[in-house]
């Protein structure tokens, strides 16, 4: 329980928090993280329900898609954080609020689900860009490095004590120092309130947890995507394209990661890899924006590319000069053969190299791969 001389020397949103967590005491709340999470959401959703638990009050994490990144699926499996896959069998009756974690409902397929349910959303904690999605009686949406960041402020004003001697808090402070480390880049994006964030993680995490996190290689598919993304990549004025054909939704991460890749290339300072996820008959054509050009506007380049009501930018992680992207596959989407899903990749394939390079001011003409 959260003591009233740590209460008294709140301000701000932790106070804010801590009123609407008292006003709820005894509840059952669903904490919803991304479809897709990653190690920030985890973290925060994981150091959440610690919290919640000063406040009598039970709280699950769910999520819709699939923990694909293997660093991420080391991170809940050493550190023994439960989280909860969505079925058609759950049932969400028998919870008394949601909360939302590193997400504002758009990357969630369970907003929808629980607004059907009934269950009213309490709260909103996310780094990203403020959206008007989710109206719940608190929300906390800061230009931040990451949600781990906001979780971590929380702690150091009181709203929950981590103690050296507990091992539960000692797998807290590791994950949210994970959370930090994988939205900064290891550091390299970090600014000073990152660095001292994590000097109060340090007291309390476990470095060799953190070390095994860290050090976990890229699964086959991964590389297998890399490798379709060098081999298709076209290269014009120091931008690199590349489509990848198509993926599974669970396999998401593999755009992301390819496009990290390919900015690595030399006198590259603009990677774009994007490919059609599949998850049954439902299809997005899903991408990655990675930008080492100071100039250069992630969000503003992505709508003037595609159209400012045809795309759903996101705020992806690691830096400002990062985005991933979304366009909704409507009528075209489904399976129909491989002759058929041939021909509607080539059609897209096209459709989107020739809008980055109508963007760009270059001709559709293949130049250096």
């Amino acid at each position: 329980m959260v003591s009233r001389s740590i209460i008294s020397s709140m301000n701000g949103k932790e106070l804010e928090l801590d009123k609407v967590l008292s006003s709820h005491r005894g509840e059952k709340h669903a904490i919803i993280i991304p479809d897709f999470p990653d190690a920030d959401a985890i973290a925060s959703a994981f150091t959440h329900q610690l919290i919640s638990l000063q406040y009598n009050l039970s709280a699950d994490i769910f999520y819709w898609g699939k923990i694909n990144n293997p660093q991420d699926i080391v991170l809940v499996k050493l550190l023994d954080i439960e989280l909860i896959r969505y079925s058609d069998t759950l049932d969400f009756s028998g919870y008394d609020g949601s909360v939302f974690i590193g997400t504002q409902g758009t990357t969630t397929t369970l907003r929808q689900i629980l607004e059907a349910s009934n269950i009213k959303p309490i709260l909103a904690i996310d780094h990203h860009e403020e959206e008007d999605f989710i109206h719940a009686e608190f929300h906390d949406i800061r230009k931040a490095s990451s949600t781990s960041f906001i979780y971590t402020d929380y702690l150091k004003k009181g709203l929950l004590r981590l103690e050296r001697s507990n091992p539960t808090h000692i797998k807290c402070a590791t994950a949210l120092m994970y959370g930090i480390m994988y939205k900064t880049d290891r550091y390299i994006w970090a600014k000073e309130e990152d660095f001292q964030a994590v000097a109060f993680l340090s007291n309390y995490a476990d470095s060799s947890l953190l070390e095994e996190i860290v050090n976990q290689s890229r699964s086959k598919k991964v590389m297998d995507v890399i490798q379709k993304a060098l081999e298709s990549r076209v290269i014009k004025q120091n931008y690199s394209i590349a489509g990848v054909g198509y993926l599974r939704a669970e396999d998401r991460n593999a755009i992301h990661q390819a496009a990290d890749f390919l900015l690595t290339e030399e006198n590259v300072h603009t990677a774009i890899v994007y490919a059609i996820l599949q998850n049954g008959n439902r299809e997005v054509l899903s991408g990655s924006f990675r930008t080492r050009k100071l100039t250069l506007d992630p969000d503003e380049f992505l709508r003037e590319a595609f159209g400012r009501g045809e795309i759903e930018v996101y705020y992806e992680g690691k830096s400002q000069k990062v985005r991933g992207f979304e366009i909704p596959i409507f009528f075209l989407a489904g399976t129909g053969g491989e002759e058929y899903n041939t021909l509607k990749w080539r059609v897209y394939d096209m459709q989107v190299k020739q809008k980055l390079f109508n963007k760009i001011g270059v001709s559709e003409e293949r130049e250096e791969t």
